[in-house]
């Protein structure tokens, strides 16, 4: 009876429970396709980078070959037909036209070569494998060169801070390649070569299943992150309900029959929790039928729907526990709508829907451990992205559980106070 009477309430407001229903699912599309660059190599869309080169000897010409062969950059060196000064590049960089102007100095190749030929002379001398010249004149001091990078200021630190390294480690090899080249020389050719390949080496070990890497991708990542957030957005419509029931006497009718607050609660928490759950297996749905058809990832579930089916049951529960909560607490609707929203987008955002958790401060860690939605997201990424089990997310969908008993606990002790007043 309970739950009937839940979804008539729901019934009367057909435009309130569509948008329910599909604006989940227009958000978890959008967000996927704006995010999904950063997961994949980017391919024909390249980043125009300009280069102003004022060397033009091998340093520059190992930089423009390295920057081609890569898969992220487009190098650009003249704009309308006309080639690049550094003034012209500044200017279009910081104007937002492009991301990135590296220049490249005068004389870059030559002096590094005769750096490199100083420092080899004075360790090769000091070994005693070349006799001391009279003749010689004092070193010619070089100064130190600066390849200068403009970025757009509107970039990320994130971008700026690959970047540079990457061309760091770039000019790093070629500089040792030039000293082992500067050693041979002095050595002469009848001892043993240098070998310049890198000794040691970086490679990637990723997770496998079946003798397959499992590889993430922006549908592995932002489906569980905007099904959750969906989930949680129950909290408005069921504390708008229970408002209602309030100030329209729907309520103190239910009080007045013979019926326990465990039938009342029991009854919003099934009806609601359908809602969940119906939200969930359409987002899923999306994310395996409708994405490959939009360029995107299909979702891989690898058998762990039902996995993933018991983390948002028990994240249902605890967004509809403090719905309920919400609801208890609030007088009107005024209150209850702006408050649920916000505090969604609150607990979202310590959670790490939007911000990886590793990237908050030492303190914002310890905080984002508080919020439910960090729980029901950690449970969601260990069974689809960390291959893990039941026993796996039992600590999250512990957490869950505990934290819809407390708010459902709370939210009866307010009202049982309120009615003794």
């Amino acid at each position: 009876m309970s739950v009937k009477k839940e979804f008539l309430l729901l019934q009367r407001d057909l435009g309130g429970l569509i948008t329910l229903f599909f604006m989940p699912l227009i958000l978890i599309i959008a967000v996927t396709l704006i995010q999904d660059s950063s997961f994949r190599r980017l391919g024909n869309d390249k980043i125009p980078i300009l280069l102003v080169d004022y060397d033009k000897g091998e340093v520059s010409k190992k930089v423009i070959e390295n920057l081609n062969k890569s898969d992220a950059f487009r190098i650009v060196s003249e704009i309308n037909e006309t080639a690049l000064t550094e003034t012209v590049a500044k200017d279009a960089v910081f104007k937002g036209k492009y991301q990135l102007a590296i220049i490249i100095p005068k004389n870059l190749s030559s002096d590094l070569q005769l750096k490199i030929n100083q420092n080899v002379d004075n360790i090769v001398g000091s070994l005693g494998f070349s006799e001391p010249d009279s003749t010689a004149v004092a070193p010619v001091k070089i100064e130190q060169k600066e390849v200068k990078l403009y970025f757009d200021p509107a970039v990320q630190m994130s971008f700026k801070d690959g970047v540079m390294s990457a061309i760091d480690k770039m000019i790093s090899q070629i500089e040792t390649k030039s000293i082992y080249a500067a050693f041979q020389d002095q050595l002469g050719e009848d001892t043993a070569s240098f070998e310049q390949k890198s000794f040691i080496t970086f490679k990637e070990i990723v997770p496998k299943i079946n003798n397959k890497d499992i590889k993430p991708n922006s549908v592995q990542h932002n489906v569980p992150a905007w099904t959750l957030f969906a989930v949680f957005f129950i909290v408005i419509p069921l504390s708008i309900n229970i408002v209602k029931e309030k100030t329209q006497g729907t309520f103190v009718r239910l009080r007045t029959n013979p019926v326990s607050n465990f039938v009342v609660i029991a009854g919003k928490t099934l009806t609601y929790l359908i809602i969940c759950m119906i939200q969930f297996y359409m987002m899923i749905a999306v994310a395996i039928f409708i994405f490959p058809h939009l360029g995107l990832p299909s979702l891989n579930l690898d058998g762990n729907l039902f996995l993933m089916s018991i983390v948002a049951l028990f994240s249902g529960l605890g967004a509809i526990g403090f719905g309920i909560l919400i609801g208890s607490v609030a007088k009107t609707q005024e209150q209850s709508a702006p408050f649920g929203a916000t505090s969604v987008i609150i607990l979202a955002a310590l959670g790490g829907v939007w911000v990886p958790v590793f990237a908050m401060s030492n303190l914002m860690k310890i905080v984002a451990k508080l919020s439910p939605m960090n729980w029901g997201l950690n449970a969601f990424y260990d069974v689809l992205l960390r291959s893990g089990g039941l026993l796996d997310i039992l600590p999250e969908i512990s957490l869950l559980s505990l934290f819809y008993i407390v708010t459902v606990t709370l939210a009866l002790l307010y009202d049982k106070k309120k009615r003794t007043v």
